[in-house]
């Protein structure tokens, strides 16, 4: 039996993983294994580990790692501690795979842990572009870490070749975030109303945003700009979702509950929203606002626009329903008219999601099943034809 090792650090990965871990766990060939580390520990981001739990999974270890602070200096020392972790979880559990989704650096100090003890590593979501933010580095290190390759979309499977991955371990799967969507059961708006304890209105807008990891302390000043904006639209009413434990999350924390705070009625805020409520409050909400890669990955598929502020996505494909807009006061403001226009409104409703693929955890499931993984540790690098 092939034990497969599923790793995660944060809610948002866990509810784009779920769906193909329930696969694997049903799989009379495989054995779940799973890793919980990073956000999904600490009382400060929800304890989001125990979602996982209380979706049926068990967790066969916890990586403790994160330092209470989100300075360059503690997020180094994070990853430190990841790896001694990892070291210890990967000597306990010998899984046969390693499979790993995304750009943050836990899964960078999972991954580096696993080289030294020759485990194979799956990688999701590589190949892509988000030039404002240090992951852009970390998940295309995280690419030459790796084993066996699934990309969102072709572009993308062909920029980790670019990266001299052998082309026949890189696969075009598709998105799991997009494919989960018809895999949720969504709420009723009543219900959705019920579970967040707050009326959605007529008119609402969900909002994320993450620090710009390679700018200088940005974060206070964009955001600032943004909830200024945001306080224009008083018939508007917002739900928040914090930010990630990067550099300087937690100035956008402070920021959100102080705002939340004045507009009580107006505005709520969610450490973790899960799959199901997130899901549900993109098919009632008006737009999407901010710099998360669900903006441009999973919302266009329930056809609202999203506004998508700064560099912290550049370069990754968008659908026509992403609009996109420098971070300040200006461009901000003119974006938001633009997103929430009546054209745009329209045109998010037709507009197709360049992510969608079909069938993509269960291709992904055939490979992780059936790849022979003799061998697979020593790569050779793959140079394009001149």
């Amino acid at each position: 039996m092939r034990k497969i090792c599923v790793i995660t650090g944060s809610r948002a990965e866990y509810g784009i993983l779920s769906n193909l871990m329930k696969l694997i766990k049903e799989d009379a060939l495989l054995d779940l294994q799973i890793i919980a580390t990073n956000m999904h520990l600490s009382p400060e981001f929800g304890l989001t580990y125990q979602e996982i739990e209380k979706d049926g999974f068990f967790i066969n270890k916890k990586v403790h790692m994160m330092v209470s602070s989100d300075t360059p200096n503690a997020v180094s020392k994070s990853i430190g501690l990841g790896t001694i972790g990892f070291a210890d979880a990967y000597e306990d559990l010998l899984p046969d795979l390693i499979l790993v989704l995304g750009d943050r650096y836990e899964i960078l100090a999972a991954v580096s842990a696993a080289l030294l003890f020759k485990i194979p590593v799956a990688h999701l979501h590589g190949g892509e572009i988000t030039e404002g933010a240090y992951d852009d580095s970390i998940r295309h290190a995280i690419t030459k870490l790796s084993h066996l390759h699934f990309t969102s979309t072709e572009a993308y499977r062909r920029r980790v070749i670019q990266l001299g991955e052998a082309p026949g371990k890189v696969y075009n799967v598709g998105a799991l975030g997009v494919e989960n969507i018809t895999n949720t059961l969504i709420l009723s708006k009543k219900e959705l109303e019920q579970s967040l304890n707050f009326n959605l209105g007529d008119k609402s807008l969900l909002v994320t945003y993450h620090p710009v990891t390679l700018e200088n302390n940005t974060a206070e000043q964009q955001f600032l700009d943004l909830l200024f904006v945001l306080n224009q639209y008083k018939d508007y009413k917002i739900v928040f979702t914090m930010p990630n434990s990067d550099t300087n999350g937690r100035v956008i924390m402070k920021l959100i509950d102080d705002f939340v705070s004045k507009n009580e009625g107006r505005a709520i805020a969610f450490a973790s929203l899960g799959r199901q409520r997130y899901f549900s409050a993109l098919n009632y909400v008006s737009a999407v606002i901010g710099n998360s890669s669900s903006g441009i990955i999973e919302v266009p598929s329930f056809g609202i626009p999203t506004l998508n502020i700064g560099d912290r996505q550049k370069g990754r494909i968008a659908a026509l329903s992403v609009i996109n807009c420098e971070a300040s006061l200006n461009e901000i403001n003119e974006g938001m008219q633009k997103v929430l226009s009546e054209e745009t409104k329209m045109m998010a409703k037709i507009t197709k999601n360049p992510y969608f693929h079909k069938e993509t955890s269960f291709q992904i499931l055939d490979i992780l099943k059936n790849y022979p993984l003799t061998n697979i540790i020593q790569k050779t690098f793959y140079d394009l034809p001149s």
